[in-house]
């Protein structure tokens, strides 16, 4: 799903928890008993994910609603 939100857009961004840079990473999502990995931004030390808004809000609402409709 990276392809669908620059990752960029978000360098420089820290960690709320630990206040460490988030990194790029590979992060499973689960929903309805699926799971597939996406390419996210986490933290390093505490492993907290970020999910764009962007990303919450518009791809990842269609793959819900495509999955429910299964």
């Amino acid at each position: 799903m990276s392809q669908y939100v620059d990752l960029s857009a978000y360098q420089g961004w820290a960690c709320a928890d630990c206040g460490q840079p988030l990194v790029p990473g590979s992060v499973d999502v689960s929903y309805l008993g699926n799971s597939f990995p996406v390419e996210l931004l986490k933290c390093p030390g505490c492993g907290l994910v970020f999910v764009p808004e962007e990303l919450a809000l518009g791809k990842m609402v269609e793959v819900e609603k495509a999955l429910e409709d299964k």
